[in-house]
């Protein structure tokens, strides 16, 4: 692995309890406490288990941009956002993120999407003049005030929580870590990372999202007003943007990710992938269960649309009781532009009168 001594660096500091998928601080001792401090403590987590790579040249926007979901052929130096891999049927390849510093493009992602992702890269340069390359930059993440010193950084609304990304290299990793701590910055695991990221409602390819998810199916996943999201509603062709254009104008996902409140009581939670009944019936599939200090047991799930209507229904998870948070449903968007016309044209209405 590139940069294997760097990486993980979290797990060789003082009182760390490994995470076992990951390798780097899961937490150190008392995640809740961890949790609690993110709101008036300025905080960094270790998330170098991301892998990084590297797209650059004349032609790098414009390659990036007829491949990916997100618009990037104009953007600025200090860009940050994250951009969507789809199959002709819409479907979720990869999610990286995404940080420009004005001549090159960095795409941070879980280590399981990085080989299939390089060689989709490589398959498609074509003519295009770009080189594409495997890095050992380290991915950390901080809340309360970014980091100096980082050859790329992102910035983002994370729930209730301004979050930023920055790529280290190997070598600045420890005088960065050693002038965060003496600044009177702390360290937190995993855990508290997951947990906001649950209450956001943030997905993970492969735990929350499956072969058959479409971005719709997650709401965050969608570039909004100032939310850039991964997927921009408004850019040229790109694979799988007509099942996006669909969805988007003429109807809605079948499922939709949303945050369940856990029953606490129950002696052990389900794992992810879990099936989800309402009735005796399947409804959906669980995803990331985390322990969070305010809530107790949360977790992410896939949920049929059907199974929503009633947001105070109380759903099973092996034997577990568990209800859609109702602050996870996304606002009621109204009618979509597209399927209003088509009554319209039904009802012998001119739209253009």
């Amino acid at each position: 692995m590139i940069g294997a001594v760097t990486r993980m660096f979290s797990i060789d500091l003082p009182g760390a309890v490994a995470d076992p998928e990951t390798h780097v601080a899961l937490h150190f001792g008392d995640p809740l406490a961890e949790q609690r401090a993110l709101a008036d403590t300025p905080t960094l987590i270790d998330r170098s288990y991301h892998d990084v790579i590297a797209v650059s040249g004349p032609d790098a926007a414009s390659f990036l941009n007829n491949l990916l979901s997100q618009k990037l052929d104009d953007v600025a130096a200090g860009f940050g956002a994250f951009a969507l891999d789809l199959n002709a049927q819409g479907h979720i390849l990869h999610h990286v993120g995404v940080m420009f510093d004005g001549s090159t493009f960095y795409l941070d992602m879980l280590p399981q999407q990085k080989a299939s992702f390089l060689e989709f890269l490589q398959r498609m340069v074509f003519w295009s003049d770009v080189t594409i390359e495997e890095t050992d930059l380290v991915l950390v993440s901080t809340l309360g005030r970014p980091l100096d010193g980082a050859v790329a950084t992102r910035t983002r609304r994370f729930g209730s929580f301004l979050l930023h990304d920055a790529l280290l290299s190997p070598t600045t990793v420890t005088p960065t870590l050693d002038a965060w701590q003496a600044d009177g910055g702390r360290v937190a695991g995993l855990m508290a990372y997951t947990a906001a990221r649950v209450r956001a409602v943030e997905p993970e390819l492969g735990v929350d999202l499956d072969e058959r998810s479409i971005p719709h199916e997650a709401p965050t996943l969608i570039g909004r007003g100032d939310h850039l999201g991964a997927v921009h509603l408004h850019k040229g062709c790109y694979r799988g943007q007509e099942t996006v254009a669909r969805v988007e104008n003429l109807g809605r996902s079948p499922r939709l990710l949303v945050m369940l409140q856990l029953d606490g009581s129950a002696p052990e939670l389900p794992a992810p992938g879990a099936e989800i009944t309402l009735g005796g019936r399947k409804v959906g599939q669980l995803g990331t269960v985390v322990q969070d200090a305010d809530y107790g047991p949360i977790a992410l799930a896939l949920v049929k649309r059907s199974a929503l209507t009633d947001p105070t229904a109380s759903l099973d998870i092996s034997g577990v009781a568990a209800n859609v948070d109702p602050d996870s449903l996304p606002a009621e968007e109204g009618e979509r532009a597209g399927r209003a016309a088509i009554e319209r044209l039904r009802g012998g209405v001119n739209p253009r009168r």
